[in-house]
Formats: C-alpha cells, sequence, structure tokens
C-alpha cells in the first residue's frame, strides 16, 4: 500500500483537478483526471513526487519522463514544456510538489559542509528515496492536524531538505543554497524579474542585483536559465497574459497591456510563436479543453 498516494487523493478527490495550494506555504498537491495539453511554464526550483500517472516535460534539447515512484527535481529558474501523458478518471495522476527553500538549504549546507558541484543538470528524473517519500507524507499529515501545525511545520519542512540534500539529487540542490554562488545570485536578480516584469529592466540593474559585472551577469543567466533576461522577461510576460485570458476573461489587447506590451500586434506574434495559436483563438481552444 502507497501511504502517500493514499493521503494525496484523501486532500484532493473532493476537488476540481488542477494544482490545490495547501495550508502549508510551498506545498502543492496536483491531481488530473485526463492527459493535458502541452503547458508552457518557468519552473521555479521544486521538487515533484509522482504517485500515480506519468507526466513528461522538456527542457532546451532534454526531454523526461516520470511517473508513479519517480521525482523530479528542478534547481533552477527554469522554462519548461510539460504534459501528463497518463490519467484517466478510474486512475488519475496524483502529485505533490514542494517548492525548494534557498534559505533552508543554505543553513543545512552550511551544517553538512560538502560544497556544491557545478555544471549540473537544472531538471534531474530519478526513484524518490524513502525517507523522501516518508518526510513528505508527515508533511502532508500535518493538514489533518492544525493545531500541530505551527509547531512542527517548520520542523517538518527542515527534515525533507535535509534528505534531500543527503540524497542522489543532493549535489545539484545545494547549489541553491550556495553562499555566492551563480545559481543564488541569478536567483536575486530572477525574483526581480518575477516581480516587476511588466516594466523595462535593463541588463545593468539586474547584473547590480545579482552582485555581478554586466558581461558576467549575462554568462551566467543564459548558463542557468537557459535564456536572456530579455528572452525570461518575455516569456514571463506571456505567461501571464494568458492566465488573465483564461483566469479572467481579458481581451488579447488588454491582456497585452497589462503585462507591459506597448504594440499588440508584437504580442500577437510573439504569443503564437511560443503557444503556436493566436491569442483568441488560444484562449477560446484552452477553455474548450478545461470544459470538456
Amino acid at each position: 500500500m502507497d501511504a502517500l498516494l493514499d493521503r494525496i487523493r484523501h486532500h484532493v478527490d473532493l476537488v476540481a483537478p488542477g494544482s490545490v495550494e495547501t495550508a502549508i506555504p510551498g506545498l502543492i498537491l496536483v491531481v488530473a483526471t485526463t492527459p493535458s495539453e502541452v503547458k508552457h511554464s518557468l519552473e521555479r526550483p521544486v521538487v515533484c513526487l509522482v504517485r500515480q500517472g506519468s507526466k513528461r516535460v522538456a527542457y532546451g534539447t532534454r526531454e523526461l519522463e516520470f511517473a508513479a515512484g519517480d521525482s523530479l527535481v528542478v534547481t533552477a529558474d527554469v522554462p519548461t514544456t510539460s504534459r501528463i501523458t497518463r490519467a484517466s478518471a478510474a486512475e488519475p495522476y496524483y502529485a505533490v510538489a514542494v517548492l525548494l527553500d534557498p534559505a533552508l538549504i543554505a543553513d543545512l549546507g552550511a551544517e553538512m559542509g560538502t560544497p556544491p558541484e557545478t555544471s549540473l543538470p537544472r531538471l534531474e528524473v530519478a526513484r524518490t528515496e524513502p525517507e523522501v517519500a516518508d518526510a513528505v507524507l508527515r508533511l502532508l499529515q500535518l493538514l489533518d492536524q492544525p493545531d500541530a501545525r505551527p509547531v512542527l511545520q517548520a520542523e517538518r519542512m527542515r527534515e525533507l531538505h535535509y534528505w534531500l540534500l543527503a540524497g542522489r539529487h543532493g549535489p545539484a540542490i545545494r547549489q541553491l543554497g550556495w553562499p555566492g554562488g551563480p545559481v543564488q545570485r541569478i536567483a536575486r536578480a530572477v525574483g526581480l524579474l518575477r516581480r516587476e516584469f511588466a516594466t523595462p529592466l535593463p541588463v545593468t540593474r539586474l547584473a547590480e542585483e545579482a552582485g555581478m559585472s554586466a558581461s558576467a551577469f549575462h554568462r551566467h543567466f543564459r548558463n542557468i536559465t537557459s535564456l536572456t533576461p530579455l528572452q525570461f522577461q518575455k516569456r514571463l510576460r506571456l505567461l501571464e497574459a494568458r492566465r488573465l485570458m483564461l483566469s479572467q476573461g481579458a481581451t488579447a489587447s488588454s491582456a497585452a497591456y497589462a503585462v507591459g506590451y506597448e504594440s499588440v500586434p508584437q504580442f500577437t506574434r510573439e504569443y503564437g510563436r511560443m503557444f503556436g495559436r493566436p491569442p483568441a483563438k488560444d484562449a477560446r481552444t484552452a477553455m474548450t479543453h478545461l470544459e470538456a
């Protein structure tokens, strides 16, 4: 019996398919009852444990498939395309995701004492280790124990991060919290881009946020995220515009202006290149798929 699968099912079977944010910050449950369309994302550092069904994710030229019993670990803010490949009403796709905490990783890494390796993959898939699954299960149990949550939540999140650092994904994860390392510095610039994506952000300001020269910043940013800062910002804008059209019924022009575009034709061209369809048609198609 898979206790973690049973616990996920317990919390999501009464909600609509999709991602469910829990009462514990950074702990997200995912359920799907049909294979999904391709989803474009700018992933945050995260670990995702699949307990039923399967999913495919692509990053750059790499394409990874992960299924029940596997974990996907993302150790930088990177662009991905993904699709749930196996899910049905009888056997839904079930997964639990936990956002990785760089401050917690830095604290634990200092105690563990081993410096991170460099030039490691930003996405990795491997079998979930028993200690990691058990730590996630114990974190999920706190959702039914509201009185214990304020006392034990931080402790159990710390325990989960310890087992991740101690396991096979540890060397890649440790880069997130290494003081002064390029991954941590670029993460500061990415945070600025996420907060102010709708406004022009010169590379000099982003480099200053990262504490790097402009040339070093540009080189490290592309090496870590696979995109230039301008491409990253453009992707953020297009993803937010699509969210506005789907969740709030915004028109293509109003979404374009809301995310910082000054030209609707330019927005339409760039949107079509990313999502494969013009904005209005894509929104209609996506809504039809959601209602099906």
